[in-house]
């Protein structure tokens, strides 16, 4: 697979590569278990712990996940599933082309104004780049207010509170033409 790529004209170029789960695992581990990471919920997981888990989802048919990169350095992870038969199944009424995901931005000292909207433009960008994809759907904690505000910023509609297994989820979901209006009112 071609590494997708985009440019940010103040940030640089952002690309999304498949994970490698045992070259990545070292680099995932801090960054899933580090306390900003909490809604991740791999707070005590170890590296192997995490190389197992990513390897599980690489190898899984309807899960994917990809190491992104800003200016050649990882700085994300996100991830695609099919949430007809993963994460939402029962929960959501899938229609074809929906596409699941989850994104996770690298944890930092020193926060760049505006990067984790670029980081989640950048996966939706990669997301809908394949023509096959119609919708975007996410079920973010519904503690989780910063995430909702990005997902909003980026065209995403809310559905409503579902129960999940592991928490409460705020499911929603973007088209194609949502991204679209929200990325020409965010450049005008």
């Amino acid at each position: 697979m071609t590494p997708f790529t985009r440019t940010d004209a103040r940030l640089g170029e952002f690309s999304v590569r498949p994970l490698d789960p045992d070259a990545d695992a070292a680099l995932l581990h801090g960054w899933v278990t580090h306390p900003k990471a909490a809604f991740w919920m791999m707070q005590d997981a170890t590296e192997d712990d995490v190389r197992a888990e990513y390897r599980r989802i690489t190898e899984h048919p309807h899960h994917d996940a990809f190491l992104g990169l800003v200016d050649g350095v990882p700085a994300f992870l996100a991830e695609r599933y099919d949430p007809a038969r993963l994460e939402l199944v029962g929960l959501h009424d899938a229609e074809p082309g929906d596409v699941g995901m989850h994104f996770l931005c690298a944890p930092t000292d020193t926060p760049v104004h505006g990067f984790t909207r670029a980081v989640i433009t950048t996966v939706m960008a990669f997301l809908f780049d394949d023509p096959a994809t119609r919708r975007v759907v996410v079920e973010p904690d519904v503690r989780n207010t910063a995430v909702h505000t990005l997902n909003a910023a980026v065209g995403f509609e809310v559905v409503g509170p579902i129960a999940k297994p592991e928490k409460d989820a705020l499911l929603s979901v973007c088209t194609r033409a949502q991204f679209q209006h929200a990325l020409a009112g965010a450049a005008a």
